[in-house]
């Protein structure tokens, strides 16, 4: 009895323990009494193996019929009308909910306030006035939405409608996808998302990516309703976005449209990310210092970004590659980092890469290319202590390839790694590892640059001159520098052929080719001027 006794008090102990973190259940005990769970700090804890789930309910929809609904209890409320399919899990089960079959009328709306799992069996689910999946937690305060695992299993289709119609008053319905819980992607299937409405995946927690191919297609516009203005993205979150693994295809084509944003953290840390959004700005444009600049819109106004997120960006790992013909490519309102992986971003109308703070490079290979205004732009200090840097801005003076915010006291410091630069760097940098300046550029033509051991081929942008020059002025009159830097001083060379290799930035970049040809270029030693002479 003793022992028994024991026992029970622990479990009881668990229990309330569960109770008392809020977001999850995080020692949650298995049918054995163990705790499954790890570290939720970890990230480990974000792993589907990481819960016990005991209960499983399938929903099958039907294109020429009703949708069914097999394996719940008297402690879920289900509603089935034609295809759109209401489940209230009023009991303590984590649910594994199997989707499988399709329509082109239909959803899944789920209250829970239970950890559970979207299990998606080639499934296809259109929702012509609203959400095609709505995840909302109970009505009970204490009952908020919990983890949404979703496994991707074939392929994969959700989409909405133009119109929401019948949302709630005290409900939000933001996406083809919305949650109001954390969602966790997994599985080796895909998932491609239709968003004609609102955004494409949207969850008022975080959003992390494990593994599992997603598209998002989304012609979405920006606009006002009720007062409110409507922010649509491919992928949407208030809390951290994460991605470890898997594959990313977003596409933004309406007007004010993003590609991936948040009010929090963005963590790239794998994965392979590739945005494109090609709509317009949304609302009138100001200006700023003179010089006409997209941000600058009415209180109404949504800018078409490619990725934006609110407290700062991390890059560690992956594959992440940006274009944009109406604002920024990537900004954060907060600090950016990369130490790993390959960042490219490109913009024809604004910066490619800005940070409203610090921005540094430690690592990784970054590419940044813009046509109207810096290519890489901090509005604090710039630090660049390593990784491998190819920075291009075309747009002329006043603008540089890499910008620090000179007029707040901050400055540019270039500490490390592999620079290759063309437009200049910020007045008043500070050097510490040495940089050099060619002594010619050539529009559209291959070079490559040796540091130590190591050589990279890198394609000049293609730019109109009318008398040699590289620069828009024509005549050589603004021809911007091309600016090197390495841990040893760099050799290049122009006119090389380049075979093989690994291409980035839009084949521009090559890593790991065989190059030959060429001839040397003078360098000579470069202070810190700006980007035109």
């Amino acid at each position: 009895m003793k022992t028994r006794t024991i026992i029970a008090a622990a479990i009881a102990f668990a229990a309330v323990f569960a109770w008392s973190c809020g977001k999850d259940e995080i020692t949650d005990l298995d049918q054995n009494g163990q705790n499954p769970n790890t570290d939720p700090d970890t990230g480990q804890y974000d792993y589907i193996d990481s819960v016990w789930f005991n209960r499983t309910i399938s929903v099958v929809f039907s294109q020429s019929g009703q949708a069914t609904v097999t394996g719940a209890t008297s402690d879920f409320a289900v509603t089935i009308n034609g295809n759109g399919v209401t489940i209230v899990n009023n009991g303590t089960d984590k649910v594994r909910y199997e989707l499988s079959g399709s329509t082109s009328n239909g959803f899944l709306k789920i209250y829970s306030g239970k950890r559970q799992a979207l299990i998606f069996n080639s499934v296809s689910i259109t929702n012509p006035t609203g959400s095609a999946i709505n995840i909302q937690g109970l009505p009970d305060s204490l009952s908020k939405a919990k983890r949404t695992f979703v496994v991707l299993n074939g392929s994969n289709a959700l989409g909405d409608g133009v119109s929401y119609l019948n949302t709630p008053s005290n409900e939000d319905e933001k996406a083809a996808f919305f949650s109001e819980s954390p969602l966790i992607f997994s599985g080796s299937g895909s998932l491609t998302v239709t968003a004609i409405g609102k955004s494409g995946i949207a969850t008022d927690d975080y959003l992390r990516i494990n593994e599992g191919n997603i598209t998002v297609n989304m012609t979405s516009q920006a606009k006002v309703i009720s007062g409110d203005t409507l922010k649509p993205a491919c992928l949407k979150g208030k809390e951290e976005f994460i991605i470890v693994g898997g594959t990313l295809s977003l596409n933004s084509s309406g007007t004010g449209g993003k590609g991936i944003s948040g009010d929090s953290i963005a963590t790239f840390a794998g994965g392979t990310v590739t945005v494109n959004v090609s709509g317009a700005n949304f609302g009138s444009t100001g200006s700023s210092g003179g010089f006409p600049r997209p941000g600058q819109q009415s209180s109404n106004g949504v800018s078409a970004k490619g990725i934006k997120f609110d407290k700062g960006i991390i890059f560690s790992g992956g594959n992440v590659s940006v274009s944009c013909s109406s604002h920024e490519g990537i900004e954060s309102k907060g600090t950016i980092t990369i130490s790993g992986g390959v960042v490219y971003s490109y913009s024809s109308a604004d910066d490619a890469i800005n940070s409203s703070s610090d921005f540094t490079v430690t690592g990784g290979l970054v590419g940044a290319h813009s046509t109207k205004n810096d290519a890489m732009d901090a509005n604090g200090n710039m630090y660049i202590r390593g990784g491998v840097v190819y920075s291009v801005t075309t747009a002329g003076s006043p603008e540089v390839s890499l910008d620090a915010n000179t007029e707040g006291g901050k400055k540019l410091h270039v500490e490390g790694g592999t620079l290759i630069v063309i437009g200049g760097l910020e007045n008043g940098s500070q050097l510490t590892q040495s940089c050099y300046q060619a002594s010619s550029a050539t529009s559209n033509t291959w070079y490559s640059i040796t540091v130590g051991s190591n050589t990279y081929a890198f394609k000049t942008p293609t730019i109109s001159t009318s008398g040699g020059g590289f620069g828009p002025g024509g005549g050589g009159s603004r021809t911007p520098t091309l600016v090197v830097s390495g841990s040893s001083q760099p050799t290049v060379k122009s006119g090389v052929t380049v075979n093989g290799g690994t291409s980035y930035f839009n084949n521009t970049f090559t890593v790991d080719g065989t190059i030959s040809g060429g001839s040397q270029v003078s360098l000579t030693n470069y202070s810190s001027g700006g980007g035109f002479y």
